[in-house]
């Protein structure tokens, strides 16, 4: 499910399940153990997430796979994807995503945890369609998005429920470049062993001072957020737009 390959003391984690690198509970606790291995060598100095193919970086949660699972096994996934996000988010050394294909819902949310974000030129699309399925982005990123992109771009990614193409989201702050997919992965490697080249301990208290607060506010608010999803997945009328974006798959 992940491709894990090591480059001057740099993890590139390569998203590898079939093309759409759809998120289930398996490749989510995938995600969170290369977390915790990082948190645990003080010799590794960022990490880079990618996706093993062009086509897309994720398409977001395994819709098929979630669907018909009971409440309380779908209040697993929900709470360890939220999990996951809030870990990658403060992970104390520098995070990439490197964005090779289309970045979009739960796909979108896992970049937006990262510190940066490059993306491929071209058509390659990322958002957050929550809105049109019939449930809110979850809060953790609902969160990390205002203190991204501030209020006014934040409100129009979440009510339209739009993805966007690479200049445009350049444009709005979600992503901080743009660049042929051929040159991709050598500037986001770059990008990240220049920032690791700092002392680990100091870039970490530097990013504490930035997440700190946000993390905070979550935590302040999560269950009931959580149970609010919750409330909305299990609503008939998003059941029945969950059942006609399963087609997409």
């Amino acid at each position: 499910m992940i491709k894990v390959e090591h480059e001057n003391k740099i993890i590139i984690a390569k998203l590898d399940r079939a093309i759409t690198n759809a998120l289930d509970l398996e490749l989510i606790n995938k995600l969170s153990g290369i977390i915790e291995q990082i948190k645990k060598d003080p010799d590794i100095r960022g990490l880079i997430l990618t996706s093993a193919n062009d086509k897309f970086f994720s398409i977001g949660f395994d819709i098929p796979a979630l669907y018909d699972l009971a409440r309380k096994d779908f209040r697993v996934f929900y709470q360890t994807f939220n999990r996951l996000c809030m870990d990658l988010f403060s992970l104390p050394v520098p995070t990439m995503a490197a964005i090779t294909g289309h970045a979009v819902a739960g796909g979108c949310i896992i970049a937006l945890c990262c510190d940066y974000r490059y993306i491929a030129s071209g058509k390659t699309k990322m958002g957050l369609n929550e809105v049109k399925l019939g449930v809110p982005i979850p809060y953790p990123v609902d969160r990390m998005l205002y203190h991204i992109v501030g209020h006014q771009t934040a409100r129009e990614i979440s009510d339209t429920g739009d993805f966007y193409e690479p200049d445009t989201l350049l444009a709005m702050g979600l992503v901080d470049k743009v660049i042929s997919s051929k040159e991709l992965m050598d500037a986001a490697i770059t990008k990240v062993a220049a920032l690791g080249d700092n002392p680990r301990d100091a870039f970490a208290m530097i990013k504490n001072n930035r997440v700190e607060p946000i993390l905070a506010q979550i935590g302040s608010k999560l269950k009931e957020k959580e149970d609010a999803f919750l409330r909305a997945w299990y609503n008939e009328k998003t059941r029945q737009r969950l059942k006609k974006a399963m087609e997409k798959f």
